[in-house]
């Protein structure tokens, strides 16, 4: 019997959709209000998924502790509060949310040893969410 938890955490961070390698005119025309030079920020849900057995001692899929240890260590004193411009998991990549949820589940996925990480799924705005989960698997 295979058993799915999602825990959701708050990160506040600031970021710029721009793209060093296109012209000025071209950012704009892709990116809109999202290329403001000054950047904007979102109070982003990030919802982490877990999977797998449950354990017939605990009852539980994985421990919550350790899972929340992980995500605060990992991910929130990492990115909370932050513009995502400057990090440097975005040095090569435009920080779009996409690519936010890719690099949370890389680091989650290399950290959280608790169970099998099966997606994240960030909410930007209430018309706006992205789920990310793994690469995909070739036939």
């Amino acid at each position: 019997m295979k058993v799915h938890l999602t825990r959701r955490y708050m990160i506040a961070a600031s970021h710029r959709l721009h793209n060093d390698k296109l012209s000025a005119a071209d950012n704009r025309e892709m990116y809109g209000k999202c290329n403001n030079p000054y950047g904007h920020g979102h109070n982003y849900a990030v919802e982490v998924t877990v999977g797998g057995e449950l354990n017939q001692q605990t009852g539980m899929v994985c421990n919550l502790a350790e899972l929340d240890e992980c995500v605060r260590r990992e991910v929130l004193e990492r990115f909370d509060h932050q513009n995502l411009n400057t990090r440097p998991e975005f040095a090569e990549q435009v920080p779009t949310t996409e690519n936010f949820a890719v690099v949370i589940y890389d680091i989650l996925k290399r950290e959280f040893r608790g169970t099998h990480l099966e997606k994240i799924r960030i909410e930007e705005t209430a018309n706006n969410s992205f789920e990310y989960c793994g690469p995909a698997k070739l036939p």
